[in-house]
């Protein structure tokens, strides 16, 4: 199997030299691609002297936009996908590697302890980890990281799923569970990024609560749904009690949760079936 790796870029000329000289070392790459996102200092040039193929955006249009079209520019069988910025080691790609040659369709390096750029992210991470836990029922230990392994063939399938900014291993994570594709992890250590990151705290927060979201609706929307649902039926429940007992009457709060609680499970209801026709095999 030929081994494309991706490596997306915007303003990375600091890095991204060292971290392709590193992976040529391993000399098991049938490819190397840069997508120069819209770079303003020497990203291209330097990954063009270190001797990478490098396909440049005439504007930066976002790391998950970086990864479609590398995604569709690569030859190979087995993708790997890593940042340029110096935090993803190239001496693990071996053992990613190993495990799609093991069966495995999307292996994906999870950082542990110590790994993670804030305190802030840390946790986000840890509950985006285990909402996804709950949603598919199987141990998710790393959900947001961009240092992956894939098959090719099955990674296309999910291209018109991935937004453009910085989501895309969420997605394309829970897209492969949804798929009913193998997915496992290997723990690897993230270090400091070299030069200036290009997230920013108060997009970061917005972020945030648009992955809880799409978490749910990519996967099994009922399965978000249904617990809320119940939850404004039983505080309904409630109050209509302890408002029968004290009033003798119905009053229209209890009357507002329970129909809350009926639009809820429907709306649960229609995106469980929206979500099915988005995986539709096409095959």
């Amino acid at each position: 199997m030929k081994i494309s790796i991706v490596l997306p870029a915007k303003n990375e000329s600091a890095a991204i030299g060292q971290t392709l000289a590193q992976i040529q070392q391993l000399q098991l790459a049938h490819e190397i691609i840069v997508v120069n996102d819209g770079s303003t200092d020497q990203t291209k040039q330097v990954a063009e002297t270190a001797g990478a193929k490098v396909v440049t955006h005439p504007y930066s249009k976002g790391n998950g936009a970086a990864i479609k079209t590398g995604a569709r520019t690569v030859t190979g069988d087995i993708i790997v996908f890593m940042d340029a910025d110096g935090q993803h080691d190239p001496q693990d790609i071996p053992r990613l590697i190993e495990k799609i040659e093991q069966g495995y369709d999307l292996v994906v390096g999870a950082r542990q302890k110590g790994s993670q750029a804030s305190v802030g992210r840390g946790i986000a991470n840890a509950l985006y980890n285990n909402l996804a836990t709950y949603m598919t029922e199987q141990k998710v230990e790393d959900l947001t990281s961009g240092f992956r392994a894939v098959r090719a063939d099955k990674f296309r399938e999910f291209l018109y799923l991935l937004p453009n900014g910085f989501s895309y291993p969420t997605t394309s994570t829970m897209a492969f569970f949804r798929a009913g594709y193998s997915v496992t992890y290997v723990p690897i250590h993230a270090a400091k990024r070299i030069g200036k990151s290009h997230i920013h705290p108060l997009k970061d927060g917005v972020r945030f609560f648009l992955i809880i979201f799409k978490i749910a609706t990519l996967f099994s929307p009922l399965k978000m749904f249904l617990p809320i649902a119940i939850l404004l039926f039983m505080i309904g429940t409630g109050w209509y009690g302890y408002t029968l007992w004290d009033a003798g009457r119905f009053t229209n709060m209890s009357a507002l949760l329970y129909t809350g609680s009926i639009m809820i499970f429907l709306m649960g209801l229609i995106s469980e079936q929206v979500t099915a026709l988005m995986y539709k095999d096409s095959q």
